[in-house]
């Protein structure tokens, strides 16, 4: 009897240790793939890949420590060029049943040019376009692949030119 009480109490504590899986209880939404404009350097100017997107909780229960990372390959290329890392959530900050966070990712891997013109840049004729995975996890999970997609050849998320016109 003690031994089967014992085995009963060991499943119910490895199941509440199990990891969730982030392809049943997250959704990837408004994904956005863009060129972003980092500060110049001594007159060199350098542009960045990036993933954008919403990540929803498609549970009923609050999820803890998500993470997020993202690597980007020029197109034709198999290694990785670039890539990133994100904290999405907190213990103490957990995102609710339902609810969205935004997720910008972007790519340490970057083209230069003394130019001050970004746009130039996507334009140059040793310019090489990119892809990007990003795989999620929550808490002790394995890392999961979420989205793969090109980098669209642009500088600036969708809407942002809007933004800063005067």
């Amino acid at each position: 009897m003690l031994r089967r009480a014992f085995g009963l109490l060991a499943l119910a504590v490895l199941g509440a240790c199990r990891a969730q899986d982030p392809k049943l209880a997250l959704e990837v939404r408004e994904i956005d793939t863009y060129w972003i404009v980092d500060s110049p350097k001594g007159g060199t100017q350098y542009i960045s890949p990036t993933v954008r997107f919403q990540l929803r909780n498609k549970t009923a229960e609050p999820i803890h420590a998500i993470q997020a990372t993202a690597n980007f390959k020029r197109v034709g290329e198999q290694e990785n060029w670039g890539s990133a890392w994100e904290q999405v959530t907190h213990s103490d900050k957990p995102l609710l049943p339902g609810k969205d966070v935004l997720v910008v990712l972007r790519s340490d891997g970057r083209y230069t040019s003394p130019t001050e013109d970004p746009e130039s840049m996507l334009k140059h004729e040793l310019f090489k376009d990119a892809r990007v995975e990003v795989f999620l996890r929550i808490g002790p999970s394995n890392w999961v692949r979420m989205v793969e997609a090109d980098v669209e050849r642009r500088i600036g998320a969708r809407g942002a030119r809007e933004l800063g016109a005067p």
